[in-house]
């Protein structure tokens, strides 16, 4: 029995043996509890301006509406310079947008405009710091370790989702909101200082394309004739458009469909962390990766988005929240994982630039479609609107996995 848990072990932690990817895991472990934090106050601070589902929507589309447009220049960049020194400029500005937002709320002059205008500034780093984010992993582990410690990242901003929107929670109800803002500016520090404490010797660099090798017309072009990327990216895009919209249809459900409070909503955002903490874990250790998978996963997300739309009571959307943050993770590591491992090494900030496009980005359109759904016709409809594109996207991705058994299949 120990010598299969000491396997399990090394099979599910095997890149936290890696000291650069152990510090990246601690730095981003205390900032992204901040900015789990910062969400749900921001969240609930629009709603206390506005009482509107559509101006949450609104917000939330203009924090992903610079990685829509200029993610693939953020891709670029990132192909084209050292990602950490990159990364370390990037977390450094995420935190000077926090602290000016929380002093903004303390002083009593923040407007609905202001929360918008920060939330395209911080949408305007994201398009640099996304791409350059997640193609930074396999230069910290390799290969070999890059689904490890992809779920493993998951699971750990996941493990931040339960603790940040738990402490908002408490901080928001004694306290304010502007609390959380300026932990939340504090919390960067840790990704600056365990950044700066890498060993760059211990990293797996990719090469760093040349002026006329790093042109953002050639992502797209690459992305487009190779087939597998493409379908993943077609995939991301419909799910990232409905599905991950959780910031705007879980406070939706929380305010109006049980008539509950903050701490409502972080009750909720912290159930899907711990559904997606078990995703990434139960993720780590697995290796096959295609494109089938990625479909059965956007399937079993799509089902799990439904069954947590339709619960009769708080207690038992909870469970499903939880089930449903399990296949959130499952999905989103399948999927990234393809992708990193079916690109070549110079493309690779091209192509997650891609992918934050269809993950982050289509979140401008999504947000307020989400927002006016639930609105309009009922807060489980924001979510429930989301499982059926992702079964729509799960039934596309089997179509073109089966074509590809054949030859030349496209």
């Amino acid at each position: 029995m120990s010598l299969k848990l000491a396997k399990w072990g090394r099979a599910t932690f095997g890149s936290l043996s890696i000291r650069n990817c152990r510090l990246y895991f601690i730095g981003q472990s205390i900032s992204q509890t901040g900015t789990f934090m910062q969400q749900v106050a921001q969240a609930w601070l629009v709603l206390q301006l506005t009482n509107s589902g559509t101006a949450l929507g609104l917000i939330a589309a203009l924090q992903n509406l610079p990685v829509l447009l200029l993610a693939p220049w953020g891709g670029a960049l990132a192909d084209r310079f050292p990602k950490r020194k990159l990364l370390l400029l990037t977390q450094t500005g995420f935190g000077l947008l926090a602290l000016l937002l929380g002093a903004l709320v303390i002083t009593g002059l923040v407007r609905l405009w202001m929360v918008a205008a920060l939330a395209l500034c911080f949408g305007l780093i994201m398009c640099i710091d996304s791409p350059t984010r997640q193609s930074f992993i396999v230069e910290m582990v390799g290969g070999s370790q890059l689904t490890n410690a992809v779920s493993l990242n998951s699971a750990m901003m996941n493990l931040a989702r339960i603790i940040g929107p738990a402490i908002a929670g408490v901080l928001i109800m004694a306290v304010g909101t502007a609390s959380c803002f300026v932990l939340n500016g504090l919390s960067y520090g840790a990704v600056v200082i365990t950044l700066a404490a890498m060993r760059a010797s211990e990293l797996y660099p990719a090469p760093l394309a040349g002026r006329g090798q790093g042109r953002i017309l050639d992502g797209f072009r690459y992305a487009y004739s190779t087939a597998i990327l493409r379908h993943i990216l077609i995939i991301m895009a419909l799910i990232g458009t409905l599905m991950y919209e959780f910031q705007v249809s879980l406070p939706l459900l929380a305010q109006f469909t049980f008539h509950g409070n903050a701490a409502s909503y972080a009750a909720l955002t912290s159930a899907l962390g711990i559904g997606a903490v078990i995703g990434g874990i139960a993720t780590a250790s697995r290796k096959a990766t295609s494109l089938k998978a990625v479909a059965v996963a956007a399937l079993l997300f799509g089902l799990a988005g439904l069954l947590a739309a339709f619960m009769p009571t708080f207690m038992l959307t909870v469970v499903g929240v939880v089930v449903l943050g399990f296949f959130s993770i499952y999905f989103s590591a399948t999927g990234n994982t393809t992708l990193q491992l079916s690109c070549d090494p110079q493309m690779r900030g091209r192509i997650m630039a891609l992918w934050s496009m269809a993950f982050l980005g289509s979140t401008t359109f999504g947000g307020p479609i989400i927002g006016f759904i639930g609105q309009q016709l009922g807060a489980r409809w924001s979510l429930a609107t989301g499982g059926l594109a992702a079964l729509t996207a799960a039934a596309y991705g089997l179509h073109h996995a089966s074509r590809q058994v054949r030859p030349n299949a496209a």
